[in-house]
């Protein structure tokens, strides 16, 4: 961005507004460079302006939740990085579908921005008597970034329970898109290039908060059993292949405990590759593309990164 761009920028953005900001404390991971710019969203107004001043101008952004299924490059990013804040990150009231004569235990409806961190919905869930999305517990990323990317776990996925989203588009209008207007697929919602997720109207079931706690519970219990959540980790590094999975073609490769520098893919679960302590996102991005050299060898299958990669 040029002297005027960032002026601009700081204008549209009122407060919110910082520049050269590393993006290690952004990210699950622990690593990254700095972002040319950072921008603390806290209202729909002011956040589709700067989203139609940057496409105006072609200034690259990215929305970042928590980070959690980012790797930023050590060389840093240019452009803009997003993050959702105040309402964009709170929990609406509940509501139910006006057409529904006869209520049943589905028909039941919350609606969360985009920033709002997974497990602050999973304890809104919990204290309200929702039940449907406990498989989401323990996923250390934002509401946003679950739709995003149909984020899932032991064999659920969030789009199964999205009714609708809102979105900002390129020209920084705000806009409904209901269920049958969204193609979700795995580990992915395509979507207008360079649109926002401002919020989500997921479907939830109506239980009791006793159970809700008790799934939840569950689902922390058999990912601390399976997972190293110990460490800093992007979750899972490789999608899994059609009937199979990645972690056992890593660990068949023979590579778990496998370091590079400060990063090493875990010897609990072969998919996850943890931050040691001293890792840098060169360690890792060698480490990703060894893996998949390895496994490429000895299947002829290339895994393909759940992870996304960005920066210079």
């Amino acid at each position: 961005m040029d002297k005027h761009q960032k002026e601009e920028l700081s204008r549209l953005g009122v407060e919110g507004v910082r520049f050269v900001c590393s993006m290690a404390q952004h990210t699950t991971f622990r690593v990254g460079g700095p972002a040319e710019s950072l921008y603390e969203a806290k209202d729909v107004e002011n956040l589709r302006r700067v989203i139609a001043f940057l496409n105006r101008e072609d200034i690259p952004y990215l929305v970042v939740g928590r980070g959690s299924n980012l790797l930023v490059k050590d060389e840093g990013l240019e452009g803009v990085v997003i993050l959702l804040r105040g309402p964009l990150a709170g929990m609406a009231q509940e509501k139910t579908d006006p057409s529904v004569s006869n209520l049943r235990a589905h028909d039941m409806t919350v609606y969360a921005g985009a920033g709002l961190p997974i497990v602050d919905l999973l304890i809104h869930c919990r204290d309200s008597g929702y039940g449907g999305l406990e498989f989401l517990a323990g996923i250390p990323g934002t509401v946003g970034g679950a739709v995003a990317m149909n984020a899932g776990a032991f064999g659920k996925e969030i789009g199964d329970r999205v009714k609708e989203i809102n979105v900002i588009t390129v020209g920084g209008d705000v806009v409904s898109r209901n269920r049958s207007q969204l193609k979700f697929s795995y580990r992915a919602l395509h979507m207008e290039k360079k649109s926002v997720i401002i919020g989500a109207c997921l479907k939830v079931d109506t239980v009791t908060g006793k159970t809700v706690a008790k799934k939840i519970a569950d689902y922390l219990k058999r990912r601390k059993e399976s997972q190293p959540i110990e460490y800093p980790s992007a979750g899972s590094v490789f999608k899994n292949p059609s009937n199979d999975y990645a972690g056992r073609l890593i660990e068949h490769a023979g590579l778990k405990g496998k370091k590079i520098g400060g990063a090493m893919i875990s010897e609990k679960h072969a998919n996850y590759i943890i931050n040691t302590g001293d890792a840098t996102a060169k360690d890792i991005l060698e480490l990703l593309s060894l893996t998949q050299e390895k496994v490429r060898k000895e299947t002829g299958l290339k895994l393909e990164p759940e992870v996304k990669v960005v920066g210079r």
